[in-house]
């Protein structure tokens, strides 16, 4: 009965990681998706929007099913729709076309130390050497991608750009937290589908999706030299780099655990930056290669370091995307 038990739970894990190397994956495409979309003559905000709006309807069901959210955590939907989706994905499509999608997705992955320095000067709460660790790591390695040597060889707006998405990840990353001391922990696939929405709305009233050039969609997009229909590459940013994205992650997360499911989502920079070499041309020098891995690992100790207030763990775990998870263990 015991090795029954034993067998299931290893099969459990098993399946929770192969789902989790599926999230990265897909949201790894998402940048290399995304960019010949911009270079066609889309602006990047309306990419968001059809990328964010698109999901939103394909997860409308789950919104409708967990409809009790709107009335137990307005804020947190509120504040994963404003950051976690129409900040996060707006600043990060805008970055990506002004510098190489690998550098933008690595400046993201500073959120878990700013999240750190958000716990040490605002909330004046202790982390470990190891935690500092983690910051000092990220931003030494960042500085490496960036290449600080040569002042700062990419464009300055696009890494703020990039920057910007980072802070949207730590505000989520907070607001999750201050709204978990009741210790009930919503659904987070509809807390997905609310935020998809909430994003929606907010990206509507900026971007103004009615001046888009909607005839960019039936046409060819040039990725490094191949045409590539347009509505293919959208088609694969909504259901694949968003809504399969999102759900693999959730899933993967209850087999797994936030720490183990956040080490596998380290992969997703690695997987951005191979696929615009390959598919974008985007090469990166040796230094640069060097210091994302060393960005990733201090992401990761930053990450796992962060420090919880009693035993509640925020909804929210890395992920350039703000990947949402769950505390509980495989059902």
């Amino acid at each position: 009965m015991h090795t029954s038990e034993s067998s299931r739970a290893s099969e459990g894990k098993g399946v929770g990681l192969g789902l989790a190397l599926v999230s990265a994956l897909a949201f790894g495409g998402s940048g290399v998706a995304a960019k010949p979309l911009i270079e066609a003559g889309l602006d990047p905000l309306h990419v968001v929007w059809l990328r964010v709006a698109g999901a939103a309807l394909v997860m409308l069901p789950l919104a409708v099913r967990h409809r009790a959210l709107l009335r137990s955590r307005p804020a947190l939907l509120a504040g994963f729709g404003l950051l976690g989706v129409a900040g996060v994905q707006a600043f990060y499509f805008a970055s990506i076309s002004r510098i190489p999608v690998g550098v933008a997705l690595l400046v993201e992955y500073l959120a878990p130390a700013l999240v750190l320095g958000w716990v040490r000067f605002v909330q004046r709460r202790p982390v470990t050497r190891a935690a500092a660790l983690g910051v000092v790591l990220a931003v030494g390695g960042l500085a490496c991608v960036v290449e600080v040597w040569s002042g700062l060889s990419f464009d300055a707006l696009g890494l703020l750009l990039a920057l910007g998405a980072a802070c949207c990840q730590v505000g989520y990353f907070v607001l999750s937290d201050q709204g978990s001391d009741s210790g009930e922990v919503p659904d987070p696939l509809g807390v997905i589908a609310y935020g998809l929405l909430v994003g929606t709305a907010v990206l509507t009233v900026v971007a103004r999706p009615w001046t888009m050039d909607f005839s960019v969609l039936a046409q060819r997009a040039d990725m490094n030299g191949t045409p590539v229909a347009a509505g293919l590459l959208l088609g694969w940013i909504v259901l694949i780099a968003t809504v399969l994205a999102y759900v693999t992650g959730v899933v993967s997360v209850r087999r797994l655990s936030p720490a183990i499911a956040g080490v596998v989502a380290c992969l997703e920079a690695v997987v951005a930056t191979v696929l615009a070499w390959v598919l974008l041309g985007e090469h990166l020098s040796a230094p640069q290669i060097v210091g994302g891995a060393v960005v990733l690992l201090g992401a990761f100790i930053a990450q796992s370091s962060t420090p919880a207030k009693g035993s509640v763990e925020p909804v929210a775990t890395g992920g350039a995307e703000s990947r949402l998870s769950a505390r509980e263990n495989a059902p």
